[in-house]
């Protein structure tokens, strides 16, 4: 499965979210064959846990799954904040491909690079913007709506 490709399959996660009143980002882990080991949707507001985030779900089930993440790919629907950028390192997971970009508390590139400082151990491979419009306009849908 390619980048665009398994980003679609994130944005479906993410509408899940949605349709829960959770913040629509969703996340897959795909395995060195481009296989789905674990995926995630935020459910923060659902489950009343401030730290359910999409890609620590994702990651967690395909670490649960018994996959190395160190051959997988993270992909979600929005820039990792701080949390979930240290959560990549710690899983040692092999590359981040992300949708949108996040202005605000986002950590693979545009507010922090925590994949890329230079004082920790784990270098995952980071791709930002894929399919951004689409990811951003979930995102931006979903805050017009609770306006």
């Amino acid at each position: 499965m390619n980048d665009d490709k398994a980003m679609r399959c994130a944005l479906e996660l993410a509408h899940r979210a949605a349709e829960h009143g959770d913040v629509p980002v969703g996340a897959l882990v795909l395995d060195a064959h481009g296989h789905i080991a674990g995926e995630g949707w935020n459910t923060r507001e659902v489950d009343g846990d401030p730290l359910a985030h999409a890609e620590v779900a994702a990651m967690r089930e395909a670490a649960e799954h018994g996959w190395n993440l160190a051959d997988c790919t993270l992909v979600v629907t929005l820039e990792p904040c701080p949390m979930c950028a240290g959560a990549c390192i710690q899983t040692h997971i092999g590359r981040i491909v992300f949708g949108a970009w996040d202005a605000k508390l986002g950590a693979c590139g545009s507010v922090w690079d925590i994949p890329r400082d230079p004082h920790v151990g784990s270098v995952p491979e980071v791709y930002g913007g894929v399919m951004e419009r689409e990811c951003a306009q979930v995102l931006s849908e979903f805050f017009a709506a609770r306006r």
